[in-house]
């Protein structure tokens, strides 16, 4: 199709490829495998409600149905002068005639029907992302949980701070990317209503049924607003956010766990099929893993300000900035975090801490001494007095080349005989430090924590579920409603490697 009835002539072939890009097999499959499953509904929708008699209809869902099985491989060599679907309804027209091809486009336009494409992709890519999070979730709880008793200084400033539990240290992470896989949820729920129905701009006069066309997607309802549903993208916007949000969390972990399994720090290790060699130096053995999670945060922050920055000025309507280059830029995005997460599932399961290290240098960062000030606190000292007699008692014990305290000088007044209060022998262990700290959600809660996400895992996992299976009710009513106007059996639709599914848990 080169004519519109207005225009008689298209693009010329370098703008075109600037515009369309040169489609490449691949390329076809996933934009009319996506397009040809809303084909599908909207094509029962119409039936249904008395636009397109069932002999056109019949025709068309046979002839769909077969592109799809065959992956489209007839329009592979087919010029495409004003885009693929284009060329694929004209197509449609050109073997079933304008009396049946020409009719497919009843009611709607190439605006609704992108926005509908969109939502079905990022439907897909959410909910695939989600369970990943998921499983990377799953991975942390059964680490912190087994780590619990691995007693190591947590840092600020880079510099020994207090102790913890690397299972602890591992909890916490699982608790921010808790909060990520909330949002996620929440911006697959904002896909709850499916655009076709808008038309261009402003709905259609026509007697359709959106309702009807978003049940056999999948979707909950039809458009709310038909402006809306194709001027705003802005569901893309946030899920590239979350997403993005988390890819940041992991990057924070990449970063502590590639210091610590530096020769300095030494606490933590990973098997030979996590980390990397030198082509120069014999001797390296580099955890070059992480410095992909770490950048890989960068690609979704740079995909969602360019998201974002598209999006921005642009007139409430349709528009190219922001359904086509916006939408473009956020996909990539997406996917480096879904790389991000799979890493690290493999990396936090692969690590391996080492104790005996991690104690060493909590004992050597005399990392108890907040715990024997509180105590001071507990027998009347003032916290400022206890916060400096205990700072003195550490700077003593660096000069001389001690690594624990053993006494503790009150200042004059504080102690009956003005003598130093021995606390070593009440000083509790690393390890008892760790338990007994149970306050503000300290190190000696891990277990609550851990068993606190794991039941908020358990529920994320089925409210995943629960979507998936609204999502596959959508696919078989489709299937039957098709199989029903042509005779075939259901489930012969097709298996276009289009976006319109998604994976199984």
């Amino acid at each position: 199709m080169t004519a519109t009835g207005r225009l008689t002539r298209t693009l010329g072939a370098r703008t075109r490829r600037v515009v369309y890009g040169e489609s490449g097999p691949e390329d076809i499959r996933q934009e009319l495998g996506a397009t040809t499953t809303v084909d599908l509904a909207h094509v029962v929708m119409l039936t249904e409600s008395g636009l397109l008699p069932r002999e056109a209809a019949a025709a068309l869902l046979r002839r769909i149905t077969a592109l799809r099985a065959d992956g489209f491989r007839e329009l592979y060599e087919r010029p495409a002068p004003r885009g693929l679907y284009l060329m694929y309804e004209g197509h449609l027209v050109a073997e079933l005639g304008p009396e049946v091809g020409g009719k497919l486009h009843t009611g709607r336009s190439r605006n609704d029907l992108k926005a509908t494409v969109t939502a079905l992709r990022l439907r897909a890519e959410l909910a695939d992302l989600l369970g990943e999070l998921l499983r990377l979730q799953a991975v942390l709880l059964a680490r912190a949980r087994a780590h619990r008793g691995v007693v190591m200084p947590v840092y600020t400033h880079f510099q020994p701070a207090m102790p913890v539990s690397y299972g602890y240290y591992l909890a916490g992470i699982a608790t921010a990317l808790d909060r990520d896989a909330e949002a996620l949820h929440q911006a697959l729920d904002q896909l709850d209503r499916c655009p076709l129905g808008a038309g261009a701009v402003a709905g259609t006069d026509l007697p359709i049924d959106p309702a009807r066309t978003a049940e056999l997607l999948g979707f909950r309802d039809g458009p709310l607003h038909a402006t809306d549903a194709v001027a705003a993208r802005d569901t893309m916007l946030r899920a590239v956010a979350v997403a993005a949000s988390a890819a940041l969390t992991l990057s924070r972990l990449a970063t502590d766990l590639q210091l610590w399994s530096t020769q300095e720090f030494g606490f933590v290790e990973f098997p030979e099929r996590l980390v990397g060699g030198s082509s120069a130096m014999p001797q390296k053995r580099n955890a070059f893993l992480l410095e992909h999670v770490k950048a890989k945060a960068a690609v979704a922050v740079g995909a969602w300000t360019a998201a974002a920055s598209a999006t921005k000025s642009t007139p409430f309507t349709n528009s190219i900035e922001v359904g086509t280059e916006a939408v473009a830029a956020g996909w990539p995005g997406l996917a480096a975090v879904r790389d991000s997460v799979l890493l690290g599932q493999a990396l936090v399961g692969g690590a391996r801490p080492a104790l005996e290290r991690m104690e060493q240098r909590a004992r050597e960062g005399f990392v108890t001494a907040t715990v024997i000030a509180n105590r001071l606190v507990a027998r009347g000292v003032p916290f400022r007095t206890a916060h400096h007699v205990v700072g003195e008692a550490v700077r003593e014990a660096v000069e001389a080349g001690a690594t624990e305290l053993a006494a503790i000088r009150l200042p004059d007044g504080t102690d009956a005989d003005g003598a130093a209060v021995d606390l070593g022998a009440e000083l509790p262990t690393l390890r008892e430090v760790v338990d007994d700290h149970d306050r503000g959600g300290g190190p000696g809660e891990c277990d609550r924590t851990v068993r606190v996400l794991r039941d908020r895992l358990a529920g994320h996992c089925d409210r995943l579920a629960a979507h998936r299976a609204r999502t596959d009710r959508g696919r078989q009513r489709l299937a039957e409603a098709v199989a029903e106007l042509t005779g075939a059996p259901a489930g012969a639709g097709g298996h276009a490697d289009g976006h319109g599914t998604e994976s199984a848990p």
